[in-house]
């Protein structure tokens, strides 16, 4: 991939002023739990709001944020939050950055977002080697906004180019950012990866002239097609709402959204997973074939649905991990 460097640069010139009055403004803290546990964990200490002034299409009743625990281990927690009006980025820092970032989209059926499994536990993996992670809390579908079927791809969108606009803050490469996203989120992002070029939003600022197109992508046992035949009902009536059309199904469907410019796809999927069929990532491969994109694919025998890397311990699955990072070298990552 290649960001156009001139029209970065003059970005990020003339949004000087922007950006330090958007700085000015209090950042949402990350989601909190009632009964905070687990403190010997790294827990992340800055966020960034994805929109200066609120996120477009608040619904008229605007849903409450909650954070649930789902863990009855007080070593290890395991939250979802939902009623996310203001989407934000939790950063993770690594001691010795390497000049490349991932974008984390974690799943949960679009009813909420996962916390830990998917987020923060894979942040940590991801800066202990090196990489500057960005968890993105972005908006649920069936929570009242309007063009509810976009409102998450515009959160990861906007999340890419603001990684993008400040990226001399963390050390990184503009050109060296990735997507990684799991389940639901691993929906989220494909789509990006299928429609980082869509324009679902109304720019805002500077940081949005810069491209959301990631470096590759890795969507984790995702959500991907909303044929009925294989699609995970959940997430398909929340994001598409009840009696969708045949049209709103394809167009919502990466995997019959891929253009010629899409980025390299790292795929991982378990055959056993009862949850989302692993036909989704096999569709979302031929499709990417068709196109000539390079696509590195994984299918585990065993492994079940929503592994992440707790789940993976003592399984051939385990190995997932290194077997992404081997290949993100191969695409100029890290």
């Amino acid at each position: 991939m290649t960001i156009n460097r001139r029209s970065f640069m003059a970005a990020s010139l003339v949004s000087g002023l922007a950006l330090r009055a958007t700085q000015a403004y209090a950042q949402t803290p990350p989601p909190q739990a009632d009964s905070p546990r687990a403190p010997g964990l790294p827990q992340p200490g800055e966020t960034i709001d994805l929109w200066p002034a609120g996120a477009p299409g608040m619904p008229a009743s605007p849903p409450r944020e909650t954070v649930t625990e789902r863990s009855s281990d007080e070593l290890v927690t395991d939250r979802a939050v939902l009623g996310i009006t203001r989407p934000r980025m939790a950063v993770f820092r690594p001691d010795r950055p390497n000049g490349a970032a991932v974008l984390l989209t974690p799943g949960g059926g679009y009813k909420h977002v996962v916390v830990d499994k998917e987020g923060y536990e894979m942040a940590r993996w991801l800066t202990a080697r090196g990489f500057t992670a960005f968890v993105l809390f972005y908006r649920l579908p069936g929570e009242g906004w309007a063009n509810r079927s976009d409102v998450a791809l515009a959160d990861a969108q906007r999340a890419m180019r603001l990684v993008r606009h400040r990226a001399g803050d963390f050390a990184i490469d503009p050109e060296r950012v990735a997507a990684m996203g799991f389940s639901a989120g691993g929906h989220v992002c494909a789509y990006l990866a299928a429609r980082f070029a869509a324009r679902v939003y109304a720019p805002v600022d500077a940081a949005d002239a810069l491209s959301a197109k990631p470096i590759c992508a890795a969507p984790v046992y995702p959500v991907v097609s909303m044929d009925p035949v294989i699609a995970h009902a959940g997430s398909r009536d929340l994001l598409l709402g009840p009696a969708p059309t045949p049209a709103l199904e394809a167009a919502h469907s990466p995997d019959r959204n891929v253009p010629a410019d899409a980025p390299p796809h790292f795929l991982l999927h378990a055959e056993d997973d009862d949850v989302v069929p692993s036909e989704n990532t096999l569709r979302l491969r031929a499709a990417l074939k068709a196109r000539g994109i390079p696509v590195e694919t994984h299918l585990f025998t065993q492994g079940g649905h929503g592994f992440g890397l707790r789940k993976a311990i003592g399984k051939p699955v385990e190995a997932w991990p290194d077997l992404w990072r081997a290949w993100a070298r191969t695409v100029g990552l890290g």
